[in-house]
Protein backbone atom coordinates (compact mmCIF):
# COMPACT_ATOMS: atom_id res chain seq x y z
CA UNK A 1 0.00 0.00 0.00
CA UNK A 2 1.54 3.38 -1.19
CA UNK A 3 2.19 5.96 2.07
CA UNK A 4 0.44 9.26 1.88
CA UNK A 5 2.66 10.91 4.48
CA UNK A 6 5.58 9.23 5.39
CA UNK A 7 8.94 8.90 2.73
CA UNK A 8 12.13 7.83 2.87
CA UNK A 9 12.89 9.32 6.22
CA UNK A 10 10.02 10.82 7.98
CA UNK A 11 7.64 13.54 7.43
CA UNK A 12 9.14 16.44 4.97
CA UNK A 13 7.72 19.28 2.99
CA UNK A 14 7.43 23.28 2.81
CA UNK A 15 6.47 24.80 5.94
CA UNK A 16 3.18 25.90 5.83
CA UNK A 17 2.72 23.79 3.32
CA UNK A 18 2.93 20.12 3.91
CA UNK A 19 4.42 20.44 7.22
CA UNK A 20 1.43 22.24 8.52
CA UNK A 21 1.14 23.01 12.45
CA UNK A 22 -2.33 20.74 12.08
CA UNK A 23 -0.25 18.02 10.35
CA UNK A 24 1.93 18.81 13.15
CA UNK A 25 -0.26 18.42 16.08
CA UNK A 26 -2.38 15.26 14.40
CA UNK A 27 0.86 13.58 14.25
CA UNK A 28 1.86 14.10 17.98
CA UNK A 29 -1.54 12.70 18.86
CA UNK A 30 -1.63 9.70 16.28
CA UNK A 31 2.15 8.71 17.51
CA UNK A 32 1.74 9.30 20.90
CA UNK A 33 -1.49 6.82 20.83
CA UNK A 34 0.90 4.70 18.58
CA UNK A 35 3.52 4.24 21.75
CA UNK A 36 1.01 4.34 24.26
CA UNK A 37 1.80 0.63 25.77
CA UNK A 38 1.38 -0.04 29.51
CA UNK A 39 0.26 1.95 32.67
CA UNK A 40 3.02 4.70 32.93
CA UNK A 41 3.27 7.59 32.59
CA UNK A 42 4.55 8.31 28.88
CA UNK A 43 7.12 10.18 27.50
CA UNK A 44 8.73 11.50 24.25
CA UNK A 45 11.29 13.88 23.59
CA UNK A 46 11.33 16.50 20.99
CA UNK A 47 14.51 17.57 19.24
CA UNK A 48 14.79 20.24 16.33
CA UNK A 49 17.42 21.68 14.33
CA UNK A 50 17.83 25.39 13.71
CA UNK A 51 14.76 26.49 11.00
CA UNK A 52 12.51 29.35 11.12
CA UNK A 53 9.35 26.74 11.30
CA UNK A 54 10.71 25.13 13.84
CA UNK A 55 8.97 27.04 17.11
CA UNK A 56 5.72 26.57 14.96
CA UNK A 57 6.15 22.42 14.82
CA UNK A 58 7.46 21.86 18.12
CA UNK A 59 4.64 23.67 19.95
CA UNK A 60 2.04 22.06 17.81
CA UNK A 61 3.66 18.82 18.39
CA UNK A 62 3.76 19.41 22.23
CA UNK A 63 -0.47 20.04 21.91
CA UNK A 64 -0.43 16.98 20.32
CA UNK A 65 1.00 14.64 22.62
CA UNK A 66 -0.09 16.40 25.83
CA UNK A 67 -3.91 16.07 24.40
CA UNK A 68 -3.48 12.33 24.58
CA UNK A 69 -1.59 11.95 28.11
CA UNK A 70 2.22 11.97 27.19
CA UNK A 71 4.85 13.93 29.06
CA UNK A 72 7.03 15.87 26.54
CA UNK A 73 10.71 16.64 27.27
CA UNK A 74 11.99 19.20 24.67
CA UNK A 75 15.86 19.38 23.69
CA UNK A 76 16.20 22.35 21.71
CA UNK A 77 18.52 22.29 18.80
CA UNK A 78 20.57 19.43 18.61
CA UNK A 79 21.88 16.58 15.86
CA UNK A 80 19.56 13.68 15.01
CA UNK A 81 21.74 11.29 16.64
CA UNK A 82 21.46 13.03 20.16
CA UNK A 83 17.87 12.59 19.92
CA UNK A 84 18.11 8.80 18.96
CA UNK A 85 20.31 8.49 21.97
CA UNK A 86 18.90 10.87 24.77
CA UNK A 87 15.38 8.79 23.73
CA UNK A 88 17.16 5.06 25.29
CA UNK A 89 18.95 7.08 28.09
CA UNK A 90 15.86 9.21 29.10
CA UNK A 91 13.62 5.77 29.16
CA UNK A 92 11.34 8.12 26.67
CA UNK A 93 8.44 6.16 24.75
CA UNK A 94 9.43 7.92 21.90
CA UNK A 95 11.66 10.47 20.32
CA UNK A 96 10.93 13.14 17.52
CA UNK A 97 13.18 15.11 15.76
CA UNK A 98 11.97 17.90 14.18
CA UNK A 99 14.32 18.62 10.91
CA UNK A 100 14.38 17.78 6.93
CA UNK A 101 17.69 17.41 7.36
CA UNK A 102 20.44 18.62 4.33
CA UNK A 103 17.13 20.60 2.74
CA UNK A 104 17.26 24.26 3.14
CA UNK A 105 15.38 26.37 5.50
CA UNK A 106 12.07 26.43 3.53
CA UNK A 107 11.32 22.70 4.03
CA UNK A 108 11.05 20.96 7.92
CA UNK A 109 10.10 17.55 8.28
CA UNK A 110 9.38 14.88 11.20
CA UNK A 111 11.42 11.90 12.07
CA UNK A 112 10.26 9.66 14.88
CA UNK A 113 12.40 7.03 16.89
CA UNK A 114 11.09 3.95 18.75
CA UNK A 115 12.12 3.52 22.65
CA UNK A 116 14.98 1.25 21.43
CA UNK A 117 16.32 4.63 19.84
CA UNK A 118 16.09 3.39 16.14
CA UNK A 119 13.83 4.77 13.53
CA UNK A 120 10.13 3.42 13.04
CA UNK A 121 9.52 0.40 10.57
CA UNK A 122 7.10 0.50 7.34
CA UNK A 123 4.38 -1.53 9.28
CA UNK A 124 4.98 0.91 12.52
CA UNK A 125 4.47 4.55 10.21
CA UNK A 126 1.61 2.65 8.08
CA UNK A 127 0.10 2.43 11.72
CA UNK A 128 0.22 6.02 12.53
CA UNK A 129 -0.98 7.13 8.85
CA UNK A 130 -3.75 5.08 9.49
CA UNK A 131 -4.42 7.26 12.93
CA UNK A 132 -3.65 10.12 11.03
CA UNK A 133 -6.68 9.37 8.80
CA UNK A 134 -9.10 8.88 11.75
CA UNK A 135 -11.17 10.65 13.71
CA UNK A 136 -8.85 10.49 17.93
CA UNK A 137 -11.23 12.86 19.48
CA UNK A 138 -12.93 9.84 21.07
CA UNK A 139 -9.17 8.88 22.12
CA UNK A 140 -8.08 12.28 23.65
CA UNK A 141 -7.05 12.51 26.99
CA UNK A 142 -10.00 13.27 30.11
CA UNK A 143 -9.04 17.10 31.84
CA UNK A 144 -6.86 15.12 34.65
CA UNK A 145 -4.51 12.73 32.09
CA UNK A 146 -3.35 15.54 29.85
CA UNK A 147 0.45 15.64 29.56
CA UNK A 148 3.15 18.20 30.70
CA UNK A 149 5.90 19.78 28.88
CA UNK A 150 9.03 21.20 30.40
CA UNK A 151 12.38 21.90 28.60
CA UNK A 152 15.49 19.92 29.99
CA UNK A 153 19.11 21.59 30.93
CA UNK A 154 22.47 19.76 29.97
CA UNK A 155 21.57 17.71 26.93
CA UNK A 156 24.59 19.22 25.01
CA UNK A 157 26.84 17.89 27.79
CA UNK A 158 25.28 14.70 27.72
CA UNK A 159 25.65 13.96 23.73
CA UNK A 160 29.49 15.53 24.22
CA UNK A 161 30.57 13.08 26.43
CA UNK A 162 28.57 10.14 24.80
CA UNK A 163 30.77 11.47 21.69
CA UNK A 164 33.90 11.59 22.94
CA UNK A 165 33.21 7.90 24.80
CA UNK A 166 33.24 6.12 21.47
CA UNK A 167 37.10 6.87 21.42
CA UNK A 168 40.04 5.15 23.20
CA UNK A 169 40.79 6.56 26.41
CA UNK A 170 44.17 7.48 25.75
CA UNK A 171 43.35 9.20 22.09
CA UNK A 172 43.74 12.41 21.68
CA UNK A 173 43.31 15.39 19.02
CA UNK A 174 46.01 17.20 20.04
CA UNK A 175 48.15 18.92 17.17
CA UNK A 176 45.24 18.28 14.48
CA UNK A 177 44.39 21.43 12.98
CA UNK A 178 40.08 20.93 11.74
CA UNK A 179 37.81 23.12 9.74
CA UNK A 180 34.54 22.24 10.91
CA UNK A 181 31.29 22.79 8.43
CA UNK A 182 28.11 22.80 11.10
CA UNK A 183 26.23 23.89 8.01
CA UNK A 184 24.30 26.49 10.41
CA UNK A 185 22.28 23.32 11.71
CA UNK A 186 21.57 21.63 14.79
CA UNK A 187 25.38 20.54 15.56
CA UNK A 188 26.80 24.34 15.34
CA UNK A 189 27.34 23.89 19.43
CA UNK A 190 28.01 20.32 20.36
CA UNK A 191 30.36 19.52 17.48
CA UNK A 192 33.06 22.32 17.83
CA UNK A 193 33.53 21.90 21.67
CA UNK A 194 33.36 18.30 21.33
CA UNK A 195 36.44 18.28 19.13
CA UNK A 196 37.83 21.65 21.24
CA UNK A 197 37.54 18.94 24.14
CA UNK A 198 39.77 16.28 22.46
CA UNK A 199 42.70 18.89 21.93
CA UNK A 200 42.14 20.10 18.59
CA UNK A 201 42.76 23.70 16.85
CA UNK A 202 39.46 24.08 15.54
CA UNK A 203 38.03 26.82 12.96
CA UNK A 204 34.37 26.90 12.27
CA UNK A 205 32.04 28.13 9.48
CA UNK A 206 28.35 27.32 9.79
CA UNK A 207 28.33 27.99 13.27
CA UNK A 208 25.37 31.20 12.87
CA UNK A 209 22.26 29.66 12.20
CA UNK A 210 19.28 32.59 12.12
CA UNK A 211 16.52 30.36 11.19
CA UNK A 212 17.11 30.70 7.22
CA UNK A 213 20.69 29.86 6.60
CA UNK A 214 20.60 26.37 7.40
CA UNK A 215 22.32 24.42 4.98
CA UNK A 216 22.74 27.75 2.44
CA UNK A 217 26.02 27.27 0.76
CA UNK A 218 27.28 25.32 3.70
CA UNK A 219 27.51 21.69 4.90
CA UNK A 220 28.07 18.81 3.48
CA UNK A 221 25.56 19.09 0.44
CA UNK A 222 27.42 22.51 -0.03
CA UNK A 223 31.34 21.72 0.41
CA UNK A 224 32.85 24.56 -1.43
CA UNK A 225 32.67 26.81 1.09
CA UNK A 226 34.86 24.10 3.52
CA UNK A 227 37.18 23.36 0.62
CA UNK A 228 38.07 27.06 0.68
CA UNK A 229 38.50 27.47 3.92
CA UNK A 230 40.96 24.10 4.31
CA UNK A 231 43.36 25.86 2.07
CA UNK A 232 43.33 29.08 3.61
CA UNK A 233 44.06 27.77 6.97
CA UNK A 234 46.21 25.20 5.92
CA UNK A 235 44.43 22.78 8.12
CA UNK A 236 45.01 18.91 8.27
CA UNK A 237 41.27 18.37 7.68
CA UNK A 238 38.20 19.81 6.63
CA UNK A 239 34.35 18.01 8.44
CA UNK A 240 31.19 18.60 6.57
CA UNK A 241 27.99 17.99 8.49
CA UNK A 242 24.44 18.41 7.47
CA UNK A 243 21.81 20.54 9.16
CA UNK A 244 20.68 17.70 11.56
CA UNK A 245 23.93 16.19 11.90
CA UNK A 246 23.24 12.70 11.09
CA UNK A 247 25.97 12.76 7.87
CA UNK A 248 29.25 13.65 7.25
CA UNK A 249 31.62 14.42 4.37
CA UNK A 250 35.47 14.99 5.01
CA UNK A 251 38.44 17.56 3.02
CA UNK A 252 41.54 16.35 2.78
CA UNK A 253 44.51 18.78 3.64
CA UNK A 254 44.72 18.97 -0.17
CA UNK A 255 40.95 20.36 -0.82
CA UNK A 256 40.08 17.21 -1.75
CA UNK A 257 36.56 16.16 -1.03
CA UNK A 258 36.23 12.56 0.55
CA UNK A 259 32.77 10.80 0.39
CA UNK A 260 30.73 8.32 2.50
CA UNK A 261 32.24 5.26 0.57
CA UNK A 262 35.61 6.03 1.05
CA UNK A 263 34.82 7.00 4.61
CA UNK A 264 33.31 3.54 4.83
CA UNK A 265 36.39 1.90 3.54
CA UNK A 266 38.63 3.83 5.95
CA UNK A 267 36.62 2.53 9.14
CA UNK A 268 35.86 -0.70 7.49
CA UNK A 269 39.30 -1.78 6.99
CA UNK A 270 40.63 -0.66 10.51
CA UNK A 271 37.93 -2.31 12.80
CA UNK A 272 39.09 -5.44 10.77
CA UNK A 273 42.53 -5.30 11.63
CA UNK A 274 41.42 -4.52 14.99
CA UNK A 275 39.20 -7.45 15.39
CA UNK A 276 35.93 -5.36 15.43
CA UNK A 277 33.95 -6.21 12.93
CA UNK A 278 31.20 -8.11 14.01
CA UNK A 279 30.56 -9.95 10.33
CA UNK A 280 33.25 -9.85 7.64
CA UNK A 281 31.85 -7.05 5.85
CA UNK A 282 29.50 -3.35 5.44
CA UNK A 283 26.22 -2.89 4.74
CA UNK A 284 25.56 -0.04 1.60
CA UNK A 285 22.98 1.38 -0.18
CA UNK A 286 22.34 0.67 -4.39
CA UNK A 287 24.14 4.20 -4.87
CA UNK A 288 27.52 2.93 -3.17
CA UNK A 289 30.61 3.13 -5.71
CA UNK A 290 31.52 -0.17 -7.27
CA UNK A 291 35.22 0.66 -6.44
CA UNK A 292 33.90 0.29 -2.91
CA UNK A 293 32.33 -3.28 -3.67
CA UNK A 294 35.58 -4.36 -5.34
CA UNK A 295 37.73 -2.82 -2.74
CA UNK A 296 36.05 -4.19 0.29
CA UNK A 297 36.22 -7.95 -1.51
CA UNK A 298 39.92 -7.50 -1.94
CA UNK A 299 40.05 -7.20 1.79
CA UNK A 300 37.72 -10.07 2.56
CA UNK A 301 34.73 -8.29 2.88
CA UNK A 302 31.52 -8.47 1.97
CA UNK A 303 29.05 -5.41 0.69
CA UNK A 304 25.30 -6.23 0.64
CA UNK A 305 23.33 -3.64 -0.67
CA UNK A 306 19.82 -2.12 0.20
CA UNK A 307 17.61 0.42 -0.86
CA UNK A 308 18.41 4.12 0.16
CA UNK A 309 17.99 5.07 3.07
CA UNK A 310 19.59 5.47 6.14
CA UNK A 311 16.93 3.32 8.20
CA UNK A 312 17.15 0.40 5.55
CA UNK A 313 20.86 -0.08 5.86
CA UNK A 314 20.23 -0.19 9.21
CA UNK A 315 17.48 -2.58 9.74
CA UNK A 316 19.70 -5.12 7.21
CA UNK A 317 22.41 -4.45 9.76
CA UNK A 318 20.63 -5.67 12.61
CA UNK A 319 18.79 -8.53 11.00
CA UNK A 320 21.91 -9.78 9.66
CA UNK A 321 24.30 -9.18 12.79
CA UNK A 322 26.42 -6.33 10.87
CA UNK A 323 28.33 -3.13 12.99
CA UNK A 324 29.27 -0.90 10.03
CA UNK A 325 27.17 0.71 6.97
CA UNK A 326 26.09 3.79 5.50
CA UNK A 327 25.55 5.73 2.67
CA UNK A 328 27.73 7.68 -0.19
CA UNK A 329 26.27 10.48 1.04
CA UNK A 330 27.68 10.42 4.25
CA UNK A 331 25.21 9.14 6.90
CA UNK A 332 27.65 5.94 8.23
CA UNK A 333 25.31 3.73 10.93
CA UNK A 334 28.28 2.47 13.36
CA UNK A 335 25.99 0.47 15.24
CA UNK A 336 28.15 -0.42 18.33
CA UNK A 337 27.34 3.39 19.39
CA UNK A 338 24.45 4.87 17.47
CA UNK A 339 21.37 3.64 16.33
CA UNK A 340 21.52 5.99 13.44
CA UNK A 341 24.07 7.89 10.83
CA UNK A 342 26.16 10.51 13.57
CA UNK A 343 28.09 12.85 11.41
CA UNK A 344 29.93 13.85 14.61
CA UNK A 345 31.15 10.54 15.89
CA UNK A 346 32.18 9.18 12.47
CA UNK A 347 33.87 12.02 12.19
CA UNK A 348 35.97 11.15 15.30
CA UNK A 349 36.21 7.03 14.33
CA UNK A 350 37.60 8.45 10.78
CA UNK A 351 40.52 11.34 13.00
CA UNK A 352 41.31 8.25 15.36
CA UNK A 353 43.10 6.38 12.51
CA UNK A 354 43.95 9.04 11.47
CA UNK A 355 45.99 10.25 14.52
CA UNK A 356 47.24 6.09 15.03
CA UNK A 357 48.48 6.36 11.39
CA UNK A 358 50.06 9.35 11.30
CA UNK A 359 49.80 9.56 8.06
CA UNK A 360 47.72 12.77 5.93
CA UNK A 361 44.34 12.61 5.27
CA UNK A 362 44.99 12.28 1.65
CA UNK A 363 46.44 9.17 2.31
CA UNK A 364 44.57 7.84 4.99
CA UNK A 365 41.18 8.12 2.96
CA UNK A 366 42.42 6.91 -0.23
CA UNK A 367 41.39 3.85 0.08
CA UNK A 368 40.42 2.78 -3.32
CA UNK A 369 39.81 4.67 -6.88
CA UNK A 370 36.22 4.94 -7.18
CA UNK A 371 34.95 4.00 -11.04
CA UNK A 372 33.16 7.02 -12.95
CA UNK A 373 29.76 7.41 -11.73
CA UNK A 374 27.14 9.54 -12.98
CA UNK A 375 23.69 10.60 -11.27
CA UNK A 376 21.01 12.82 -13.10
CA UNK A 377 17.29 13.51 -11.86
CA UNK A 378 14.30 14.12 -13.81
CA UNK A 379 10.75 15.72 -13.10
CA UNK A 380 7.50 14.52 -14.07
CA UNK A 381 4.17 14.45 -13.76
CA UNK A 382 0.99 12.62 -14.08
CA UNK A 383 2.03 9.15 -13.81
CA UNK A 384 4.96 6.76 -13.43
CA UNK A 385 7.77 7.44 -16.36
CA UNK A 386 8.89 3.76 -15.32
CA UNK A 387 5.87 2.06 -16.98
CA UNK A 388 6.28 3.34 -20.34
CA UNK A 389 7.33 0.98 -23.16
CA UNK A 390 9.85 3.68 -24.33
CA UNK A 391 11.33 4.31 -21.14
CA UNK A 392 11.49 0.78 -20.32
CA UNK A 393 13.37 -0.22 -23.52
CA UNK A 394 16.01 2.81 -22.67
CA UNK A 395 16.62 1.30 -19.63
CA UNK A 396 16.83 -2.51 -20.69
CA UNK A 397 19.57 -1.01 -23.54
CA UNK A 398 21.38 0.47 -21.27
CA UNK A 399 21.72 -1.87 -18.86
CA UNK A 400 22.95 -4.25 -21.85
CA UNK A 401 25.55 -1.87 -23.12
CA UNK A 402 27.06 -1.76 -19.87
CA UNK A 403 27.08 -5.06 -19.44
CA UNK A 404 29.03 -6.78 -16.33
CA UNK A 405 31.57 -4.24 -16.26
CA UNK A 406 29.17 -1.49 -15.00
CA UNK A 407 25.56 -1.11 -13.11
CA UNK A 408 22.20 0.97 -13.44
CA UNK A 409 20.07 1.84 -10.67
CA UNK A 410 16.82 3.74 -11.75
CA UNK A 411 14.96 5.02 -8.76
CA UNK A 412 11.81 7.11 -8.02
CA UNK A 413 12.37 10.11 -5.15
CA UNK A 414 10.94 9.30 -1.97
CA UNK A 415 10.14 12.82 -1.22
CA UNK A 416 9.35 14.63 -4.82
CA UNK A 417 8.36 13.92 -8.22
CA UNK A 418 11.81 12.93 -9.88
CA UNK A 419 13.18 9.97 -11.15
CA UNK A 420 17.25 9.62 -10.50
CA UNK A 421 19.07 7.82 -13.14
CA UNK A 422 22.62 6.70 -11.87
CA UNK A 423 24.95 4.96 -14.25
CA UNK A 424 28.82 3.75 -13.38
CA UNK A 425 31.37 1.66 -14.66
CA UNK A 426 34.57 1.51 -16.32
CA UNK A 427 33.94 3.23 -19.53
CA UNK A 428 32.87 7.07 -18.20
CA UNK A 429 32.04 8.13 -21.62
CA UNK A 430 29.43 5.00 -21.81
CA UNK A 431 28.27 5.63 -18.47
CA UNK A 432 27.55 9.73 -19.64
CA UNK A 433 25.74 8.23 -22.64
CA UNK A 434 23.64 5.24 -21.15
CA UNK A 435 22.12 8.33 -18.43
CA UNK A 436 21.59 10.98 -20.87
CA UNK A 437 19.57 8.05 -23.40
CA UNK A 438 17.52 6.88 -20.23
CA UNK A 439 17.24 10.74 -19.00
CA UNK A 440 16.26 11.53 -22.67
CA UNK A 441 13.48 8.67 -22.97
CA UNK A 442 11.89 10.04 -19.38
CA UNK A 443 11.94 13.91 -20.51
CA UNK A 444 9.91 12.53 -23.99
CA UNK A 445 7.68 11.32 -22.07
CA UNK A 446 7.08 13.73 -19.51
CA UNK A 447 6.68 15.70 -22.30
CA UNK A 448 4.07 14.04 -24.00
CA UNK A 449 2.30 13.62 -20.93
CA UNK A 450 2.13 17.71 -20.97
CA UNK A 451 1.19 17.84 -24.38
CA UNK A 452 -1.98 15.78 -23.72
Amino acid sequence: MARKYFGTDGIRGKANGIITPELALKVGQAAGLAFQRGDHRHRVVIGKDTRLSGYMIEYAMVAGFTSVGMDVLLLGPIPTPAVAMLTRSMRADLGVMISASHNLFEDNGIKLFGPDGFKLSDEVEREIELLLDADLGPRLSKSRDLGRAKRVESVHARYIEFAKRTLPRNLSLDGLRIVLDCAHGAAYKVAPEALWELGAEVFTIGDEPNGFNINHEVGSTAPDALIHKVREMRADIGIALDGDGDRVLVVDERGQLVDGDQLMAVVAQSWKEDGRLSKPGVVTTVMSNLGLERYLASIGLDMPRTQVGDRYVLEYMREHGYNVGGEQSGHIVLSDFSTTGDGLVSALQLLAVVQRQEKPVSQVCHAFDPVPQLLKNVRYSGGSPLEVESVKQAIAEGEARLGKTGRLVIRPSGTEPVIRVMAEGDDGSLVEQVVDDICQAISGRVARVAAE
